[in-house]
């Protein structure tokens, strides 16, 4: 091989081994783009300078003692970072290039043109550093990338740029922080055909959970236009999570979340100025569409999964949508490098215990809290102002903000996704960061002293003040085996994947409510009769909120799919009992457009709750909602660990006409495995249970409302609290009689309430009565776990029983 062959290598004659000769960047490419083709994972074509030429250009232009002499004055201290990196960059860019090797990029330059159909091809011009997304560290972003590149003279400038880039401030500051020798690391430049992103849309995906590293999800974000926006946090872009095991299931749309990004502005190809790309802002159309329909996303998941398997690793990818041709292409894949190096023993858990006013929201990264003083820094030439320990508040970051984060206690950005800069960063340097707020450079100030938390779910909230927090170190190996299955309780969807390492035996209580007041916000009937509706502000409110969906019923079963879904997910094959709608009058009247459809009630706890709305004529249209919903999760996104519950069924008559409803509208016990439980939150279920066994698969006891209506207690009266007892002997009579029955009559039987949680030796007590199951919430799994385990102990030992 001679020199100039050397010195330029095409894509697909590199592996994923070459890293010493072309850097990560590259020989990635080069690995997709020979090996995974035949996987529908399409790479544009190009070719990669090595490390060797890099050398060649440093020595012919004498550059290697200017550099080091440069870096010893900054280990001196005669030099500022600053200083020093202008001094290095200016001598690189104007350097000369050698002839062979410039030759040799041209001529691989105009190959690529006629590979592509034309003379001079627009092209991607890459930094790909040879120490780069090692396991121990991520040199991501630390060098540079430039877009739509056309010509000789404009590429060869390019390359000089990027051979520059190899010292900017950022990247002598983060391989001195990781002990690399800066003259032992070389720049490979990969050139790449463009792909007409700039009329189409572009993003970035992950293979696993970005905030939880739960490892079945796709994690997808999306914008208009080049893909720089999104990478750098400068748009609040679209988000969609796909479930990967169902993907290769042939027929389903496992996709879980569909959440549509404000996308405000797109980068596209410059036509004149001194710039090849530039931003511009987007239409009301594009605004308010999503950049991908259903089919693009899973066949983009689909490429994410085949790189995943092919690498054995997760993973971070970049892809782009030829706006053109509607072809969607990946453009760079690396090791995702902080939740798969993660220690999946032990978790810590963050519980806030008193906060001031809410100030903000966003995107949450990480699952932290911190409180600090506020420092806004809107551009980076003021950077020298940032205090350390304080919460930095700014529009959006760069590589160039790197020094600054690491001092901070915690990250605010107006603009960005989960795969902003900011938050890739945060991810990596520990930090809690809330980004897209969309204004938090306006509504914060200098040295308010404010709370961070991420602890809540995909939602973070800047809070007023210093908030109280505990925080808890969950120790995986310590929980006990048991016999009895211990199950969880949830409701926000944003906050399920957090605890998808607990071994939990299933989703014992998924409470509907939560999705329908926190996501959809809608009474279901004030879409199913909109044109019926009185309240025009009412009317104003669900027109902006049903935004892009031609028919608002539909609104209503597509979100409240996809949020049980994403719950339904994290326990997925066990269990994931969903508890259908449960609201009280009162509460659903509180919905939007509510109130006309809901009767006043003097006692809305005894009232018109539970099964009786279901086949009602007046809710009866909003649970053919519901049903949709459900059937849309087993039947179409492929969750048939789907299990439907009824609750409060006061009767054996009531729950022949709730089932006959269900098999109306497509669910009907025991087609496709579907199972249908009955809430035991009523003397009448006791006293039948027999009867109501032979209707439904199981039962789950409502400790609260069973031991309301045993005692004739007010739950909720203050005055009347220390007669609330799960374990007085009346309720503990009714639980241990319901559990006996069911068994008798073949049923399965769990407890869904608070009480095993607030007293360990209920849990003992119902281990004695044989019950099935527990369902508790998540910080207290393992304490139940525990007392079970050692109430299983107990009743095993003959000792005991005696």
């Amino acid at each position: 091989m001679d020199q100039a062959v050397a010195q330029v290598i095409w894509f697909e004659d590199l592996r994923r081994e070459d890293v010493a000769s072309v850097g990560g960047k590259n020989a990635s490419l080069g690995e997709l783009l020979s090996q995974l083709d035949g996987h529908g994972v399409r790479v544009p074509p190009g070719f990669a300078t090595t490390a060797q030429a890099y050398w060649r250009y440093i020595d012919a232009n004498r550059l290697r003692d200017q550099i080091s002499a440069r870096l010893e004055d900054l280990a001196q201290g005669r030099l500022t970072l600053a200083e020093a990196g202008e001094a290095i960059r200016a001598a690189i860019v104007h350097g000369d290039w050698p002839t062979e090797l410039a030759q040799a990029v041209c001529a691989a330059y105009r190959t690529l043109g006629e590979r592509s159909g034309g003379a001079d091809a627009d092209v991607a011009v890459r930094s790909s550093a040879t120490a780069e997304d090692l396991p121990d560290a991520s040199f991501a972003g630390q060098q540079e990338t430039f877009l739509n590149v056309r010509g000789e003279r404009a590429l060869l400038d390019a390359c000089r740029r990027c051979y520059a880039s190899l010292f900017t401030d950022r990247a002598i500051a983060y391989r001195t922080a990781k002990g690399f020798d800066h003259l032992q690391v070389a720049l490979s430049i990969g050139v790449q055909r463009m792909v007409r992103s700039d009329l189409g849309g572009a993003g970035v995906m992950f293979t696993i959970d970005t905030e939880t590293g739960f490892d079945k999800i796709v994690l997808i974000n999306a914008a208009w236009g080049l893909g720089e926006n999104v990478v750098q946090g400068a748009v609040d872009p679209d988000e969609y999570e796909v479930f990967k095991p169902l993907l290769a299931e042939r027929g389903y749309s496992p996709i879980v979340g569909k959440k549509r990004g404000e996308k405000a502005r797109k980068m596209i190809y410059a036509k004149n100025g001194p710039h090849s790309t530039k931003n511009v802002p987007t239409s009301k159309a594009e605004r308010a569409a999503f950049v991908l329909d259903d089919a693009e996303i899973l066949s983009l998941s689909r490429s994410a999964c085949a790189i995943e398997a092919h690498y054995g690793q997760p993973m971070d990818i970049e892809w782009a949508k030829d706006g053109a041709t509607g072809e969607m292409f990946i453009v760079q894949a690396r090791p995702e490098t902080v939740q798969s190096r993660r220690e999946a023993s032990s978790v810590r858990n963050y519980r806030l215990r008193d906060a001031g006013r809410r100030l903000l929201r966003g995107v949450s990264v990480g699952e932290a809290i911190a409180a600090g003083a506020v420092c806004v820094i809107e551009h980076p030439s003021d950077m020298h102002r940032f205090v350390d320990g304080a919460v930095l508040v700014t529009p959006t970051t760069d590589p160039d903000w790197v020094p600054v984060m690491r001092r901070a206690a915690a990250i605010i950005t107006d603009h960005g996704g989960r795969t902003s800069h900011a938050a890739i960063v945060s991810r990596e340097l520990g930090l809690p960061a809330i980004v897209g707020t969309g204004n938090a450079t306006h509504l914060l100030h200098d040295e308010q002293e404010v709370t961070v938390s991420c602890a809540e779910g995909d939602e973070g909230f800047v809070y007023e003040g210093t908030a109280a927090f505990d925080v808890e170190e969950i120790d995986f190996r310590s929980i006990p085996q048991t016999r009895t299955h211990v199950m969880l309780n949830l409701a926000n969807p944003a906050a399920a994947s957090r605890w998808w390492r607990l071994p939990a035996d299933g989703v014992g209580l998924v409470r509907m409510e939560f999705v329908v007041s926190n996501d959809i916000k809608i009474h279901p009937m004030a879409l199913v009769r909109f044109d019926e509706l009185a309240d025009a502000t009412a009317k104003q409110r669900i027109e902006e909120l049903t935004a892009g969906y031609p028919d608002k019923a539909e609104y209503f079963v597509d979100r409240l799919a996809r949020g049980l879904g994403r719950i339904a997910a994290v326990q997925y094959p066990r269990p994931a009992i969903i508890r259908m709608s449960d609201f009280k009058t009162n509460e659903y009247a509180h919905l939007i457009g509510g109130q006309a459809f809901e009767p006043h009630e003097e006692n809305p706890m005894l009232g018109f709750r539970g099964a009786s709305r279901y086949y009602s004529p007046r809710y009866r249209e909003g649970f053919a909602l519901e049903c949709r919903a459900i059937r849309r999760l087993r039947e179409e996104m492929g969750l048939r660990n789907v299990v439907v519950m009824i609750p409060f069924c006061r009767t054996v008559c009531e729950a022949d006409q709730v089932l006959e409803v269900m098999a109306q509208n497509g669910l009907r016990r025991g087609q496709d495995g579907l199972q249908v439980y009955v809430m035991c939150e009523i003397p009448s279920n006791v006293i039948l249970a027999r009867q109501f066994a032979q209707r439904f698969d199981g039962f789950s006891i409502g400790s609260n409302d069973l031991t309301q209506l045993t005692l004739g207690v007010d739950r909720d009266s203050a005055e009347l609290a220390p007669l609330f007892d799960e374990q007085d002997e009346a309720v503990e009579w009714m639980i241990r009689r319901v559990i006996d029955d069911a068994h008798r009559a073949g049923a399965k039987v769990g407890l869904c309430g608070q009480a095993p949680s607030d007293h360990p030796e209920f849990a003992v007590f119902l281990v004695d009565c044989a019950i099935d199951s527990m369902s508790v919430s998540p910080d207290s799994f393992i304490a139940v776990k525990r007392a079970v385990a050692s109430a299983e102990a107990r009743v095993a030992s003959p000792a005991a029983t005696a």
